[in-house]
């Protein structure tokens, strides 16, 4: 149960209840993260726009590295929300999603590609307390992705690492999207 309990469908105002629907259609479900911003109506539409716009930028990453770079980030945050969220939109874009249980072994396991693991590995110099990025993981990941695709990337990790920090301090757990029926709706495209 989150700190703060989330707006239910009878308390909230009609752009909210638009946005539930909208959300139920996609995820299976309404996201307890925005049922909680809810509060903050205003918020709550300017953090769904801000999804859908990052979304639709990511052209030049690998769907397979943004993903699991994000899983990454989530775990090693402590976010059981983002890892259950993440699992299934890996899930959703037909990722092994069993191999994310050896996630802690990425840098030694053939489980994961040469690009997923120096992107994993900069998910973790990203995610630590002080972040400890360095100017030859920054080059190679450059020349492995492009100037697009580390900006991309980088972006992702961020994003991440806010989702992760705000769920974290709202105590906003996992949801059950990768063993309800959540999982099993097909995501729109």
């Amino acid at each position: 149960m989150p700190r703060i309990p989330v707006v239910s469908e009878k308390d909230a105002g009609l752009l909210t209840k638009l946005v539930y629907r909208y959300a139920r259609k996609r995820f299976g479900a309404v996201p307890e993260p925005f049922a909680v911003v809810a509060h903050r109506p205003a918020l709550m539409r300017a953090s769904g726009i801000h999804e859908m716009l990052v979304e639709k930028a990511i052209k030049h990453l690998p769907v397979n590295v943004a993903e699991l770079a994000q899983y990454r980030t989530a775990v090693r945050l402590g976010c059981s929300w983002c890892v259950d969220f993440g699992t299934m939109l890996q899930k959703h874009h037909g990722l092994d999603i069993d191999r994310l249980k050896n996630i802690d072994d990425y840098a030694t396991s053939e489980l994961f590609t040469r690009q997923e693991r120096l992107a994993l590995a900069y998910a973790d110099a990203m995610s630590g307390t002080p972040v400890a990025v360095t100017d030859e993981q920054v080059a190679e990941l450059e020349r492995e992705f492009g100037r697009p695709g580390l900006i991309e990337l980088t972006y992702l990790i961020g994003l991440e690492n806010q989702r992760a920090r705000v769920n974290s301090a709202l105590d906003i757990t996992d949801q059950g999207f990768t063993s309800g029926d959540a999982c099993r709706v097909p995501q729109a495209g």
